[in-house]
């Protein structure tokens, strides 16, 4: 896909969270504790997962094929339920933009480094003064979100 193509996707993935931490805050109060909440929110989008594989797919995925994987491209899982928790437990505290705000200078500072380092096997992109300088407005608005 082209760049032009994979904005908007961007976008909407970003709105998706955003939404995802309201709903997910208030199915809390249904659920009976964040951890029920995140387990559900899971349990939900595993299905979505599971349909969306086979209507692409035409089956599952054999565990056999990635068996030999690294030990780290098995934790995808656990840090994502990480993140629903740790949103389910931050919005109604903090609100949803101050919450979006930090968990977004989390994931810009965790990218650079990423990307500086080429860790988990993604191409290497020095951190450039410009790239930091993005980051540390990235920082700088979360400050305003969170102040003002």
């Amino acid at each position: 896909m082209t760049w032009f193509l994979l904005v908007p996707v961007a976008l909407a993935a970003g709105t998706a969270v955003s939404m995802q931490f309201g709903v997910n805050s208030q199915l809390r109060a249904v659920a009976g504790g964040p951890v029920a909440a995140a387990a559900i929110s899971f349990i939900v989008g595993t299905t979505a997962l599971v349909v969306l594989t086979l209507a692409l797919n035409g089956g599952l995925p054999s565990f056999g094929d990635v068996a030999g994987a690294p030990w780290w491209v098995w934790t995808g899982g656990l840090l994502g339920a990480f993140y629903v928790f740790a949103s389910v437990v931050l919005t109604p505290r903090l609100g949803a933009a101050t919450t979006v705000a930090f968990i977004l200078t989390g994931q810009v500072l965790a990218s650079i480094a990423i990307d500086h380092f080429g860790l988990f096997r993604v191409a290497a992109q020095e951190a450039t003064p410009p790239r930091l300088l993005g980051a540390l407005l990235i920082v700088a608005g979360v400050f305003l979100v969170q102040r003002f």
